[in-house]
C-alpha cells in the first residue's frame, strides 16, 4: 500500500456528502495535501502523525503552483508514503485532478481516484434547484467560469450553449459574470432566462440570488456576492422559490461559539449545524484524568463497602469506569451498589455499561438530586461520590447533613483551553459571532479569563448568551454576561431547543 497516491473529491462543503470511501482515505494516509474548498472538519479524519501541507488556491492567490502541486505529489510518494490529495468537490470536474495523475503516470507511480459530489449538483441542490426536469429541460451542461468570454480563442461555443435550451452551470464564474451574460444575450439567449448564484452552496454559509440574464448582474452587485459561487442558467431556476428547503432552517448563517471541551463538543455542534448555525469550536476547557489515582484505586478495592454510588455527569461515569476497567473489574463490581445519576444523558451513559439507575431526579442540577433522596434513607450510609475535583460542595455537604457518610472522589479536572484565543477575539471585534453557548459554569469562568478586562462590554456588547440552565445563568451573571436564552431542561437537547425559540420569536 505504500507508494500510492489517492485523488480524494472532498465534496462541496457539506462534510457530510464526504464519500465514505473518501474518509477512509484520509484515516489511513501519511501525507494529506488539501485545497482551500476541502473543509477543515474533514481534517479531523486524519491520523494525529499524518502531515498536513496546505495547497489551497484562492481568488488567485495560489499558495503552490500547480506544478509544485504535481511535484510534490510525486516527492511524497517517492518517499514510501500514502499520499491522499483532498480537493474540493470532485477532482475531474474543473479540478485539474487529470494534470496530476499525468503527473504519476510519468514517474510510474500507483494512485486512485475517489469522485466527490461536485458543487455544480450539490450546491444547485440545497438551493432547491433541480438542474433537470422533465417538464423544463432534459439536458445540463457544465462550463468552467474562469475562461474569459471575450478572448478572441475562447474554447466555449458560446452560439450553441444559447441556443439549446437547457441548464447551463458555470463552475467559479463570478468574476465573469457580466462577460457571461452578455455573450450569452448576444447569441441569442432570452434576456428574460431565469438565472441564479450561489455562494457556499451546501454550508451554512450558503446564499443565493436570482434573477434573470438581463437583471442578474446588478443583483449580484447589489447582494455584495462573492466567490466562491456556482452560476445556473435556465427556466429550472424558476422552480427554486418553491423547493427551496435548505435556507428554511431556523439558524442559517448564525456564527455559534460552543465552548465545550472538544471530546464533547461534537454531539451539540451536529445538532446546530442541522438547524443551519456556523458552529465556531473554542474549547475553554478540557477534561483530564486526575494526576494522582491512589484515591480512586482505593475506592474501587473497596466498593463492596459503599452503599450508593452517584454520578453527577457523563464524564464522571467515562473516567470511573475506564479506571474500573485498567483495574482489571467491570460493571459486577458495583452489583451491591443502588446509583443515582443527574440528567438523562448521565443516566444512558451508565445503562451503556449496563446499570441502570435507581433514582434520576426531575430536575438536572444538583439541588434536585438531594431532593429525591428525601424518601431515602441516608443516615450511616456510605456514599461514594466520584466527579470534578472542581465541582460545587453542595451535594456532599447536604447529603452529609442527613447523616450520610461521603467519599468525594476526584475522578477527573477541568481545566482552562486557551487554543485559538486570538482568533476569538478577532472574530468578536470584527463583530462575526452572533451567539456564545455555556454548557457549565467552568465554561463560564473559562471564557471569561480568556476576554480582556477592558475590552469586556465592548466586545460582548451585541453578542447573545445561552445558558445550559440557572446554576450555568448565576454564574454568566455574576461574571458580567447579559444571560438572553436559558435551557428549561438542561440538557445539550434542551438548549439548542432554547436557542431555536429564540430566534423564531425575533423573526
Amino acid at each position: 500500500m505504500k507508494n500510492k497516491v489517492y485523488l480524494v473529491g472532498a465534496g462541496p462543503g457539506d462534510t457530510g456528502l464526504l464519500t465514505l470511501k473518501g474518509k477512509a482515505c484520509i484515516e489511513k494516509a501519511d501525507v494529506i495535501v488539501y485545497d482551500y474548498l476541502a473543509a477543515d472538519e474533514l481534517l479531523k479524519h486524519a491520523r494525529e502523525d499524518a502531515e498536513l501541507i496546505y495547497a489551497g488556491k484562492q481568488g488567485g492567490d495560489h499558495t503552490l503552483t500547480q506544478t509544485q502541486i504535481n511535484n510534490l505529489l510525486v516527492e511524497k510518494a517517492k518517499q514510501g508514503h500514502i499520499v491522499t490529495r483532498l480537493k474540493g468537490g470532485d477532482p475531474f470536474i474543473f479540478g485539474r485532478g487529470g494534470e496530476e495523475i499525468e503527473a504519476l503516470i510519468d514517474e510510474n507511480l500507483e494512485f486512485e481516484v475517489v469522485p466527490g459530489v461536485t458543487s455544480a449538483i450539490a450546491a444547485p441542490a440545497y438551493a432547491g434547484i433541480p438542474l433537470t426536469h422533465r417538464k423544463y429541460t432534459s439536458t445540463v451542461t457544465f462550463i468552467t467560469g474562469h475562461e474569459d468570454p471575450t478572448k478572441e480563442d475562447s474554447s466555449i461555443n458560446w452560439k450553441a450553449l444559447a441556443a439549446m435550451n437547457g441548464t447551463l452551470v458555470f463552475l467559479m464564474g463570478v468574476r465573469n459574470l457580466p462577460n457571461i451574460v452578455a455573450q450569452l444575450q448576444k447569441n441569442g439567449m432570452n434576456p428574460a432566462t431565469p438565472a441564479a448564484l450561489v455562494r457556499w452552496g451546501t454550508t451554512t454559509r450558503q446564499q443565493a440570488v436570482t434573477g434573470t440574464l438581463s437583471t442578474i448582474t446588478e443583483n449580484v452587485t447589489a447582494a455584495g456576492l462573492k466567490p466562491p459561487c456556482i452560476i445556473i442558467v435556465g427556466d429550472v431556476v424558476s422552480l427554486r422559490e418553491k423547493m427551496k428547503w435548505f435556507e428554511h432552517r431556523p439558524l442559517l448563517g448564525k456564527k455559534v461559539v460552543v465552548t465545550r471541551a472538544r471530546a464533547q463538543a461534537s454531539d451539540m455542534i451536529l445538532q446546530l449545524t442541522e438547524l443551519g448555525a456556523d458552529c465556531l469550536e473554542y474549547p475553554v476547557i478540557k477534561i483530564i484524568p486526575p494526576e494522582d489515582f491512589s484515591s480512586l484505586d482505593a475506592a474501587i478495592d473497596n466498593l463492596a463497602a459503599y452503599d450508593w454510588i452517584i454520578f453527577t455527569s457523563v464524564n464522571g461515569v467515562e473516567f470511573f469506569f475506564k479506571r474500573l476497567s485498567e483495574l482489571g473489574k467491570d460493571a459486577r463490581a458495583l452489583g451491591n451498589l443502588r446509583t443515582a445519576c443527574i440528567g438523562p444523558v448521565t443516566s444512558e451513559r451508565l445503562k451503556s455499561y449496563g446499570i441502570n439507575t435507581d433514582i434520576l431526579p426531575e430536575s438536572f442540577r444538583a439541588e434536585s438530586i438531594i431532593e429525591a433522596f428525601k424518601n431515602e434513607t441516608v443516615a450511616g450510609k456510605r456514599v461514594l461520590l466520584p466527579r470534578a475535583a472542581e465541582a460545587r460542595p453542595i451535594l456532599p455537604e447536604e447529603l452529609s447533613k442527613r447523616g450520610a457518610k461521603i467519599d468525594e472522589i476526584p475522578t477527573y479536572h477541568t481545566i482552562s483551553d486557551t487554543e485559538n484565543v486570538d482568533q476569538l477575539i478577532r472574530q468578536l471585534e470584527q463583530g462575526e459571532i452572533d451567539l456564545i453557548t455555556f454548557t457549565s459554569s467552568s465554561t463560564v469562568t473559562n471564557f471569561k479569563k480568556l476576554i480582556p478586562k477592558d475590552r469586556f462590554d465592548v466586545l460582548m456588547k451585541n453578542v447573545t448568551i445561552a445558558s445550559i440552565g440557572p446554576i450555568t445563568s448565576e454564574t454568566a451573571e455574576k461574571n458580567g454576561f447579559n444571560v438572553h436564552i436559558e435551557a428549561k431542561s438542561y440538557t445539550i437537547d434542551g438548549l439548542c431547543e432554547a436557542i431555536v425559540k429564540f430566534y423564531l420569536n425575533k423573526q
